[in-house]
Formats: C-alpha cells, sequence, structure tokens
C-alpha cells in the first residue's frame, strides 16, 4: 500500500503530506520498507527459486501427458 492513501489517525489528515510527527515517521517508515513490503533478499530469493521448482514441475508434468 502506498502512504498517498493513508489518513492519519492522529490528525486525519493524509500520511502523505506530514502535518504531525505521527504522519512523519509512518510516512519515513514506509519509504524505508521498499516496493517488496519489507521482505527480505533472502526471502526474495527463496520465493523466486519456489516459482522456478513450480514451473520445472509443470513443464515436466506437460511432457508427460503430451
Amino acid at each position: 500500500m502506498t502512504y498517498d492513501r493513508l489518513v492519519c489517525a492522529n490528525c486525519a489528515a493524509p500520511v502523505s503530506e506530514g502535518r504531525c510527527h505521527v504522519c512523519r515517521a509512518n510516512r519515513e517508515r514506509l519509504q524505508q520498507e521498499g516496493p517488496f513490503g519489507g521482505l527480505s533478499p533472502a526471502a526474495l530469493v527463496t520465493l523466486l527459486l519456489v516459482l522456478v521448482a513450480m514451473v520445472a514441475v509443470l513443464a515436466a508434468t506437460a511432457q508427460q501427458t503430451a
């Protein structure tokens, strides 16, 4: 989720405007998380390897049935 659509519970303003200390802190936290929601590089590599393994299994299954 992007912070430009979030509303601060402290001041009821958009978090992207950073009107209060709560908005600014949450905006900074969301910017540091990056596009993958805070997943570690090891988790991303593991996810990629699982995806590649699934594609290999599906390809092998498709060759056996053909």
